[in-house]
């Protein structure tokens, strides 16, 4: 039932960062797509996004306004007390895009969800990155996103080509984190800038349409995010002149079993609940409140 010009102001509720709707589990917008997405970056609205793991959280993060749900690779860490992504498997990446999708589903949800494609189910060849893909596509998964640039520009044109929508990961790569001497700033030097940027543009040209850039100086990933006019720029740890941002949802409700990073903000402290807190962090990102350069940012 559509409300009234009075009824529509009074559900309207403030948040530190701003005026939102309340959340509902009945869709309140058009299901997000990849068109729409990219439509977002060129208008310059910041994007958001979050990780989800289960069906419920999946839900309430939908209904907040969040417009990308990721099912991270991250859930070694966060669900399955893990040191590092590396121990996540093909099959249980499917198990939690699957919960996740579900819960999409019932609630109605109208979230972009994108399915990590974990260490050693792509690394082998592209027709493996093939049937990986199709797993975690036939799990619900609207896209997938795999990590590194290189090698993996022509992994990302063979999927694109046949029809998977892909989205890359560069900067701090966890799935290569041992390799990178832990988790570290990358691109300060202007031999990896230099790097990072000429992966980007490749991994762009052989059609990714968003790029996760983790852990890399504001300065250069706001430079990227100017240069990649078809690739929406994804930031964490990374500044606040990407075209949106994604956190881990464990780490922004204050839930990190260790230290929390430098670019993490506990969303908790002022919220009433996680609902709450999900949409604070919506209007943050909207709002340009979060990340903050200062605080968050290298």
């Amino acid at each position: 039932m559509a409300l009234t010009n009075d009824s529509q102001a009074a559900a309207l509720h403030a948040t530190p960062y701003g005026t939102l709707p309340p959340a509902s589990p009945m869709p309140s917008r058009k299901p997000i797509s990849l068109p729409r997405l990219l439509e977002m970056r060129l208008r310059g609205e910041k994007i958001t996004m979050l990780t989800a793991y289960d069906a419920t959280f999946a839900a309430v993060a939908d209904a907040a306004g969040v417009e990308s749900i990721l099912v991270g690779d991250s859930l070694g860490m966060v669900c399955q007390g893990l040191h590092s992504t590396v121990g996540v498997s093909l099959e249980h990446m499917r198990y939690h895009t699957e919960m996740v999708s579900r819960g999409l589903r019932r609630a109605q949800g109208t979230a972009w969800l994108i399915g990590d494609l974990p260490f050693a189910s792509y690394q082998e060849s592209r027709e493996q990155a093939m049937r990986s893909a199709a797993v975690l596509m036939q799990a619900g998964a609207h896209m997938v996103k795999l990590e590194g640039g290189g090698w993996t520009t022509e992994t990302v044109h063979f999927l694109v080509e046949r029809g998977i929508p892909v989205c890359a990961h560069l900067g701090l790569t966890p799935q290569t984190v041992h390799s990178l001497g832990g988790y570290r700033v990358q691109g300060k030097t202007q031999a990896s800038a230099d790097t990072l940027k000429k992966e980007a543009r490749a991994l762009q040209d052989a059609g990714a349409s968003m790029l996760v850039l983790e852990m890399v100086p504001a300065p250069l990933a706001t430079e990227l995010t100017t240069e990649l006019t078809q690739c929406a720029t994804i930031g964490i740890g990374a500044g606040k002149g990407t075209a949106g941002q994604v956190l881990v949802m464990h780490d922004m409700l204050g839930l990190n079993l260790g230290k929390n990073p430098k670019f993490v903000r506990n969303f908790m402290d002022d919220a009433p609940s996680i609902r709450g807190a999900f949409e604070a962090y919506v209007a943050a990102v909207k709002g340009g409140q979060f990340p903050d350069d200062l605080v968050h940012a290298w």
